[in-house]
């Protein structure tokens, strides 16, 4: 089994805030992949969180969004992963991260909190040894206005990066629970920024006698 928590606040107050991108990545995947096979259950409460459970590349999955307030986040993903016995590797927790552009996704095992707080509570009850996944909500550039900028509601300029990302985490977590973590992150990346055409060397016409070059 594996485990995808989202990090956030629980209620309508929160729930548009930057900090909360983790519940939004949780309510894509649940809404994307709850047809066919792999049905995802309606939402209910369990682990001091809401969960829904269902199948994803052939593997069960629950996903779960803590309803402890951001800063006890761990005492929610602790009791899941307690009571499957869920290791650790397959233990994936979707949080917003300030020092990746809007947009941004980047996975990693282990490492530290960088100042989230959930994190570290997640950190303090399971180890550092689960999955992160980070998703990139940019710096506000001045320390003094971190606050107001993670716990502020995404922009309407940040819509369209916004809904990419979150489609995109969701349309290919599949490779996640095939291991592929590289290459989620990959074509997560290529969705949100798609390769320019021609990009290729070998596609590109030779300059001839009486072209200039470009500076």
């Amino acid at each position: 089994m594996f485990l995808f928590a989202g990090l956030g606040n629980p209620g309508a107050k929160y729930a548009r805030n930057r900090h909360n991108i983790g519940f939004m990545a949780m309510d894509e995947i649940v809404r994307r992949h709850s047809s066919g096979l792999g049905h995802f259950s309606p939402w209910r409460k369990k682990f001091q969180s809401e969960v829904s459970d269902g199948i994803i590349g052939g593997e069960k999955v629950l996903v779960l969004k803590p309803q402890t307030y951001m800063n006890e986040s761990g005492r929610a993903v602790g009791e899941a992963v307690r009571f499957h016995n869920i290791p650790l590797t397959q233990v994936y927790v979707f949080y917003d991260e300030l020092d990746l552009m809007p947009g941004k996704m980047r996975v990693k095992l282990g490492g530290g909190a960088a100042g989230h707080n959930g994190i570290r509570s997640v950190a303090a009850h399971l180890g550092p040894d689960f999955k992160r996944v980070r998703l990139g909500i940019g710096h506000p550039g001045i320390k003094d206005f971190v606050m107001p900028h993670v716990l502020g509601d995404f922009a309407k300029a940040d819509g369209e990066w916004l809904s990419k990302l979150l489609e995109a985490v969701a349309a290919e977590i599949e490779l996640v629970v095939s291991g592929e973590d590289e290459k989620f992150q990959s074509r997560v990346a290529l969705t949100l920024k798609p390769p320019r055409p021609n990009a290729d060397p070998s596609s590109r016409r030779k300059p001839g006698p009486t072209d200039e070059a470009e500076h």
